[in-house]
């Protein structure tokens, strides 16, 4: 049984141990570079930088985020339905209760998510 793996965990052993090589002769072959404050500041197209690198927002654009994130799976869900509609209405009405439960879920998620105003930009 291990005579199987065998070639997998020469692969793995190669691997790593060409990793491990370039990565002990980067030390030893390369230059060593010597610090100073212009080559540790961050570069900014040209400007020198003042200032917080990350604007904070708003937690409405992740709720916004996160809210298209959660529908926008859930429609990828309904498109492997819709495909096969014919046939799975064909064989049974089972099929077509229990996405009518799925989007019935979806559409009180909607409504719960307009009540409580996570799509009112203004407030």
């Amino acid at each position: 049984m291990l005579e199987n793996y065998l070639p997998v965990m020469m692969q793995a052993v190669i691997a790593i141990g060409f990793a491990g090589m370039m990565l002990l002769m980067s030390l030893l072959l390369g230059k060593k570079g010597t610090p100073n404050a212009t080559k540790d500041s961050p570069y900014e197209c040209g400007m020198k930088p003042i200032g917080d690198g990350a604007p904070r927002f708003s937690v409405k654009f992740y709720v916004i985020a996160m809210l298209f994130v959660i529908f926008d799976i859930e429609v990828v869900f309904l498109l492997p339905w819709a495909v096969q509609f014919r046939d799975l209405i064909q064989e049974s009405t089972m099929a077509f209760w229990s996405i009518s439960g799925f989007v019935g879920v979806l559409a009180v998620a909607y409504i719960y998510a307009l009540r409580k105003g996570a799509l009112n930009w203004n407030s």
